[in-house]
């Protein structure tokens, strides 16, 4: 017997297998293309930022941020001064740069107790602002050793018996990315070399400025610098104000290296300049009188 396709009250007399009740909604392709589009935009996006960010990473900046080898003690205006020079090896620059120092030792407290590293502040310019540099040239960082100075009982022999470590620290930000680097190093006592300065490393080429990195950490010493400390040669000044007689304690050097600019040394030269010159319009007037007849007259002067 025939079954019947459509029903007496009109119901289609049909099964469906493999399938829950009579179909559902579901997404057209556009949405899903859609979504799948914006979800490829946003990873890739995540992507780029973080392959450049690790590209551009503050790490790799500090590494071409240097610190002299040694630091140095010697007087200038007349003040003793703790002296250590920075560079960037890079043309870009480093935004917003600063530096500190602090100086590590231990302590013992007036109640006993023991501080094995006791962080002192070192002054590098804070109040006056010149701990904020224009690093585009390597620059000495200079700590005058004052009465409010850790090192300002320490003389020469103080200093090469004393156990600290100077912790210098620079920082800025990144000119490219704006993220902020730090670079540090520390100096120990044997490296605190006393009575000695930096060699130049900015000289002039014409209309323009050259920088040579080779004598960044080169050093140089410098005749009669003082071998006490501060603090002696602050008594010394003391006394030395009280009596007309007496001068500055510690005789200063006019000491002139290379392309340093001395003032004293370009006085001399001035000077020898004037005599030369007056000795030859000397010669001149004599060589021009007939009635001086000498043997200079025969004497070859320099051009």
């Amino acid at each position: 017997r025939r079954g019947r396709f459509v029903k007496k009250d009109g119901h289609c007399n049909v099964r469906f297998v493999n399938l829950g009740g009579h179909g559902a909604r579901y997404l057209s392709d556009l949405f899903t293309t859609c979504v799948d589009c914006i979800a490829g935009c946003v990873l890739d996006a995540f992507v780029v930022g973080a392959v450049m960010a690790k590209m551009a990473k503050p790490k790799k900046r500090n590494e071409t941020l240097i610190f002299s080898e040694n630091a140095v003690v010697a007087l200038r205006d007349r003040r003793l001064c703790l002296m250590w020079r920075v560079g960037n090896l890079r043309r870009s620059h480093l935004v917003e740069a600063h530096v500190r120092a602090q100086l590590l030792q231990p302590r013992v407290t007036p109640e006993g107790e023991y501080i094995p590293l006791d962080h002192q502040d070192v002054d590098v310019g804070f109040d006056g602002g010149t701990d904020r540099i224009f690093l585009v040239s390597p620059i000495t960082i200079v700590h005058e050793i004052d009465s409010a100075s850790p090192l300002y009982e320490l003389g020469r022999a103080e200093l090469a018996r004393a156990d600290f470590e100077l912790v210098v620290i620079l920082e800025g930000m990144v000119e490219a990315t704006a993220m902020t680097t730090q670079c540090r190093s520390s100096y120990l006592p044997g490296e605190l070399l006393w009575g000695h300065r930096f060699e130049p490393v900015l000289f002039q080429r014409g209309s323009q400025y050259e920088v040579d990195y080779r004598h960044f950490h080169r050093t140089y010493e410098v005749p009669g610098t003082p071998v006490c400390s501060a603090k002696e040669l602050d008594e010394q000044a003391e006394r030395a104000s009280h009596s007309p007689k007496s001068g500055f304690p510690g005789s200063l050097t006019a000491f002139c290296y290379e392309n340093e600019l001395a003032l004293s040394c370009c006085q001399e030269e001035e000077e020898e300049e004037e005599e030369e010159e007056g000795d030859a319009a000397e010669a001149e007037d004599r060589a021009a009188s007939p009635r001086v007849l000498t043997p200079t007259l025969a004497l070859t002067l320099p051009p």
